[in-house]
């Protein structure tokens, strides 16, 4: 069995994200949260160290998403 840790987010944050997943196949933040986790740290895995270049370019997509603010 996996151990687990918390991350915290804004309440308002976690409602727009319960929004944003409403008809996927995201049953919760954390399912959504755990996805995208997993896909940076692939991405990493397979590039190897992210430049500046790449960790900008994640967040500026997070961000266009509403999942980062300013």
């Amino acid at each position: 069995m996996a151990d687990y840790t918390t991350v915290s987010i804004p309440k308002d944050l976690a409602e727009r994200v319960d929004e944003t997943i409403e008809g996927t196949s995201f049953s919760s933040t954390s399912d959504l949260v755990r996805f995208l986790l997993r896909s940076i740290v692939i991405q990493h895995q397979r590039e190897g160290e992210l430049t500046e270049a790449q960790f900008q370019d994640i967040a500026d997509q997070l961000r266009d998403l509403g999942y980062i603010e300013d």
